[in-house]
């Protein structure tokens, strides 16, 4: 036997009822043209790659010179970047989840500052400090004779300096997630600091990390400002996919429309492992 089905409501019958559902009628009017607006301001720019792109040759233009030694510089770079994310960020982020008082504060605000810095601006610091003249580069060339800026390693310092903190960002939030008493309990029975960041916050946070570890690569992926400035714009050598992009706007639009799409399709992909799987 069916459960009844629930009565529907019924419409205001009162003047003032009337008037309500007037007023809520036109509130959502007004609310929805704006919000269409911002819809149409994110959605018109993809939706133009798609209708602009030769689909019957897409192919033939991702087989484009400038294409595939793009994306092989920055898929090899992209996950160097990300594996020194890791190693680098998750140590800090269960530090910084630890600790607090002024100095965490201080240096939780110093790791931000490249998620609002201009690129280009990213790209002038990594210079004076890793630059021939730069505060690290020239101790290391007057005494290795070792130059970063204008290589694959400027590539991936570059990568590393903006992407780092969205890592740290979201491995901390996730330590700050695990309950505290499951240090404690680990501490009483004897376990070191190192064993319980080993053997207790790495397996409990590791959804968080590897939300973070995507969020590092997609923003290492779309990197541009930092990298043409402190690396270059070499064919196979520095060119990453956003500068192939920006090259081969100039000489082959299509080549440019299929690898703009290729890269959409990744930031997608992206986009859907962190909303389906860690961000539940």
């Amino acid at each position: 036997m069916t459960a009844p089905a629930p009565p529907r409501p019924r419409a205001p019958s009162t003047p003032v009822g009337r008037a309500r559902a007037r007023s809520a009628g036109w509130s959502r009017a007004v609310l929805l043209v704006p919000a269409a607006l911002g819809v149409g301001l994110v959605v018109l720019p993809l939706l133009g790659l798609l209708l602009r792109t030769e689909w019957g040759a897409f192919a033939a233009h991702l087989a484009a010179p400038v294409v595939w030694p793009a994306i092989r510089l920055s898929l090899v770079t992209t996950l160097v970047t990300v594996a020194l994310c890791a190693v680098l960020g998750t140590p800090l982020a269960w530090l910084l989840s630890r600790a607090d008082g002024r100095a965490a504060t201080w240096l939780r605000a110093v790791l931000t500052v490249p998620v609002v810095l201009p690129p280009v601006v990213g790209g002038v610091a990594l210079l004076m400090a890793y630059g021939r003249r730069g505060v690290v580069g020239a101790p290391l060339f007057e005494a290795f004779g070792l130059r970063l800026p204008f290589t694959p390693s400027a590539v991936v310092l570059a990568q590393v300096f903006v992407s780092l903190p969205f890592f740290v960002l979201a491995v901390e939030g996730a330590m700050r997630a695990v309950d505290g008493r499951y240090d404690a309990v680990a501490a009483t029975l004897g376990a070191s600091p190192l064993r319980i960041f080993v053997r207790v916050a790495l397996p409990l946070a590791a959804p968080g990390i590897a939300s973070g570890a995507a969020l590092a690569w997609a923003r290492a992926l779309g990197e541009f400002g930092a990298t043409i400035t402190f690396a270059g714009n070499f064919a196979g050598r520095t060119q990453t996919a956003p500068l192939a992009v920006y090259v081969a706007l100039q000489n082959d639009p299509q080549a440019a429309l299929a690898l703009s799409i290729a890269m959409l399709a990744v930031s997608l992909l992206v986009l859907g492992l962190l909303r389906g799987r860690w961000m539940r």
